[in-house]
């Protein structure tokens, strides 16, 4: 009965702190990184003081609320592969990635805020989505469904600058041109550079 109880915590732990993630997640889209750590406790059913035994610095919720979401983002990759062929699985998974850059916006200020906590986020990025994105696009070229000439790394920098906020566009517009995009790697002949 012993070995239950500390296997109990560490579960009971783990719920505390996605629901923490969670609920940081929402209340940060809504409300900006600022928000009060009150609201964020109350929306994940824990007291305040859960959020900064977890969390003792803003700063640190907020790289946790990031790495969360990079790692759902890049665990879709396997699961919509194993559920779609190559290049559809591919196409949605870029749209998963719009998706998950739409809803960094909010944070972006702080992110580049120059908080140490921050520094290694640029890294952790590139090491989660470059092999889950490669993966995807390998599979995709080796069924002939896709062109071979687009690296991973291009892929994914075409995409975050299609994802840059520009006036005169609704939150959709990056959807819209990441399809476009993506019916162009579709295009398995290679096209070459524009005269």
């Amino acid at each position: 009965m012993t070995s239950e109880a500390p296997r109990r915590q560490r579960a009971d732990a783990r719920r505390n702190v996605d629901a923490l993630l969670d609920a940081a997640t929402a209340v940060f889209g809504e409300s900006g990184v600022d928000a009060p750590v009150r609201e964020i406790a109350t929306r994940a059913g824990v007291g305040v003081g859960t959020v900064y035994r977890h969390y003792p610095k803003r700063s640190d919720l907020v790289a946790a609320v990031f790495r969360h979401q990079v790692d759902a983002c890049a665990e879709a990759a396997p699961v919509l592969a194993a559920e779609y062929g190559p290049a559809e699985a591919l196409g949605r998974w870029l749209g998963r990635f719009v998706d998950f850059l739409a809803t960094k916006r909010g944070l972006a200020a702080a992110l580049h805020s120059g908080d140490p906590a921050f520094d290694a986020l640029p890294a952790y990025f590139d090491e989660r989505f470059h092999p889950a994105l490669a993966g995807l696009l390998d599979a995709a070229v080796a069924a002939g469904e896709v062109r071979d000439d687009v690296p991973a790394v291009d892929l994914l920098l075409a995409v975050a600058h299609l994802c840059l906020p520009a006036e005169g566009v609704g939150p959709d517009h990056a959807r819209r041109m990441t399809a476009v995009l993506v019916r162009g790697l579709r295009l398995v002949s290679p096209i070459g550079v524009l005269p």
